[in-house]
């Protein structure tokens, strides 16, 4: 029989949360995963989602997260069930033809500079790559596939705090994303609304993304049946609720970058609050005698930082 000795808690049933839980079983951990929502109520339902650059602080830490990540992906893209696939891609802005690529951009797979022949129409300049394009609905129902499998079952129960869990686990792993902010009282942590809109797919396989600087981004990801686009970024909001303004504005800039997304039917309007913090939080700390790990504060870097901040998260569970 499971005892506590033994056992883990994962707060949390977003990516970060699930992930954590099945690199915790893989080392053969009894784990349970405890969450105020089951997965697909989570904001990481909300993103397109790709696999990309990150940099945020503290900067070694992201770089080498990243970099596990992309490996962990590229595997996973060979299962078909994982709403995982390796996408040609297209970007445009930002960095000027002949610019020394930082390392985390370099990591990006077969990323070089575009022909004029492959860029969209008005632009001069881009960037041509494969990128990982995470379909998050397939993707989350594929982790909780996994968990259920190793015995796993989410269990939906809001953690008020971490001495609730005392008598029930050896370790705790603090996968709650803005709730962290309570739960962990951070008061570093806070909401970055995000809002999405998701329009049939007319056949198109190529992801597109605009790499101007600022608040609002013209991105769009194709999965086989929609093709989610973006985006904004609206710091210290906590109102989830769509704006329509956003959403004609997102619709514009995406038609404009694809006009074959004109006639694409509206599916659905989907938003949500990133997780943001000044820099990742991945550590262990004593809570009145029990192990807690913290693995959150990823942003909008959630799917990019997923394995590689599991897997450390997962081993300083003990």
């Amino acid at each position: 029989m499971t005892t506590t000795n033994d056992q883990v808690i994962v707060v949390g049933a977003g990516v970060s949360g699930l992930t954590t839980a099945l690199c915790l079983t893989d080392a053969g951990r009894s784990v349970r995963v405890l969450a105020a929502a089951p997965p697909r109520e989570t904001t990481s339902m909300v993103p397109g989602a790709l696999w990309g650059p990150c940099f945020a602080e503290p900067v070694e830490r992201t770089l080498a997260w990243t970099e596990r990540s992309l490996a962990d992906f590229r595997a996973l893209a060979a299962e078909p069930s994982s709403g995982v696939r390796m996408a040609p891609a297209v970007s445009v802005g930002a960095l000027p033809p002949g610019s020394a690529l930082p390392p985390q951009v370099r990591l990006i797979p077969e990323l070089r500079e575009a022909r004029p022949e492959e860029l969209p129409a008005g632009y001069a300049s881009g960037f041509r790559a494969l990128m990982v394009a995470v379909d998050m609905p397939r993707y989350l129902d594929f982790l909780t596939g996994r968990l259920a499998a190793a015995g796993v079952a989410i269990e939906v129960r809001r953690v008020a705090s971490f001495g609730e869990l005392g008598g029930e686990a050896a370790a705790v792993v603090n996968c709650a994303g803005l709730g962290a902010r309570e739960l962990a009282a951070d008061a570093e942590l806070g909401p970055d609304f995000g809002q999405e809109v998701v329009l049939s797919n007319p056949g198109l396989e190529t992801v597109f993304i605009d790499l101007t600087p600022g608040t609002e981004s013209t991105i769009f990801v194709p999965h086989p049946d929609r093709v989610v686009c973006g985006g904004v970024s609206r710091p210290g909001r906590w109102d989830t609720t769509p704006d329509p303004e956003v959403t004609e504005a997102i619709l514009e800039r995406c038609r404009a970058a694809e006009p074959r997304l004109r006639d694409a039917e509206v599916l659905d309007v989907l938003t949500g609050l990133r997780p943001s913090r000044p820099a990742v939080r991945v550590e262990a700390e004593d809570v009145d005698g029990l192990r807690v790990v913290h693995n959150y504060g990823h942003g909008a870097h959630g799917v990019s930082l997923s394995w590689g901040c599991a897997r450390d998260a997962a081993r300083l569970a003990g």
